[in-house]
């Protein structure tokens, strides 16, 4: 079914530092739009319901489920998916560290724990073992039992303030 235009509405993002303007249906997830729109398939379905955190990205700097923002509700925003970690073919330290300490799995819930611990590590660069279960709590993953996970974000962590001067 497709809707009237009436019930469609510009918004403007930006996304990955590009932006983007487009015409949605007012109800269109942020979810679907990046799917959907942009092809921004890294950000993962899972739930649809906010309970899984496969899809959570970065809204002004903060990690959300895409599945439950509105599109248009977050007009003039700025979104950072997962594919905004890698530089072309070399990935992120965070991602790098993911593959050394086996914290793929499936890969289903990867993104969104990235996208979670990207967050977390962007504003403490030093996090407690309960900051990172506390940061990727809203992430499931029923591969890794999360050791690994947290592992490789300590790891990052570590990383990360060994190059700042």
């Amino acid at each position: 079914m497709t809707l009237p235009e009436s019930d469609k509405q510009p918004v403007w993002l930006r996304v990955n530092g590009e932006s983007i303007e487009r015409v949605v249906p007012a109800d269109r997830t942020l979810l679907r739009f990046l799917r959907d729109d942009l092809g921004l398939t890294g950000t993962k379905c899972g739930c649809e319901i906010g309970e899984c955190g496969a899809c959570t990205v970065l809204l002004n700097g903060n990690p959300v489920c895409s599945c439950l923002v509105v599109a248009v509700a977050i007009d003039g925003s700025a979104v950072v998916t997962v594919e905004s970690l890698a530089d072309g073919d070399k990935l992120s330290d965070l991602q790098d560290v993911f593959l050394e300490h086996d914290a793929v799995h499936c890969g289903f819930c990867t993104p969104g724990l990235l996208m979670s611990a990207e967050a977390l590590l962007r504003q403490n660069s030093a996090p407690t073992e309960l900051e990172i279960r506390t940061a990727i709590s809203g992430n499931l993953c029923r591969c890794t039992g999360y050791v690994q996970i947290v592992e490789a974000i300590q790891d990052a962590a570590a990383r990360r303030r060994a190059k700042t001067p």
